[in-house]
């Protein structure tokens, strides 16, 4: 469409779309491995294990929430997609532990939906896919490693941050902060 707005030939059109194309063959191979690896770990329950073990701790669940939105968005590449594969099962652990709790019931479902998507933010910035389109985007395709590296310490900082956070919100020191 940009093409045919800049009235360009269809031949120029098709140069430019094989240039590209050329230019994103690893980032699309790469992308599309990590979303069906994503759906094999959901269909075959995985994510639902995963997150069955970290439920194992009870009361101390908030404190780890985050973490499954960061593993799901780092899996996924989506943090939509990982909402969509834990938001329900954050939702029913809160229900378990929310009525033992400070928080309450529909209290502690929100704080764990949002803490799974807060994870899934930070989780964002070490996805395969984000890498990828970020290395190409930049002209430096296949360093993602490098990348990697220098930003990974940083996603583990803001998820410890992210924890605290979460855990605290679970206690009457930052219960007030939720609606």
């Amino acid at each position: 469409m940009t093409g045919l707005i800049y009235r360009m030939r269809l031949s120029e059109i098709l140069g430019v779309l094989w240039t590209n194309t050329k230019k994103l063959r690893s980032a699309m191979f790469t992308i599309g491995s990590v979303v069906a690896l994503a759906y094999v770990m959901g269909d075959s329950g995985q994510t639902l294990a995963l997150g069955l073990f970290f439920a194992g701790v009870g009361a101390l669940y908030p404190y780890l929430a985050p973490v499954l939105g960061w593993i799901g968005t780092y899996v996924t590449g989506s943090d939509t997609s990982a909402n969509i594969l834990f938001s329900n099962l954050q939702s029913g652990v809160g229900a378990e532990i929310g009525p033992g709790s400070h928080l309450g019931t529909d209290s502690m479902r929100a704080l764990l939906v949002g803490s799974n998507a807060a994870g899934g933010v930070v989780g964002k910035m070490i996805s395969p896919q984000s890498l990828t389109i970020a290395a190409t985007a930049i002209g430096i395709p296949g360093t993602e490693s490098v990348i990697l590296r220098r930003i990974i310490g940083w996603s583990f900082v803001l998820l410890a941050l992210l924890c605290v956070t979460s855990g605290l919100m679970s206690t009457p020191v930052l219960s007030w902060l939720l609606p």
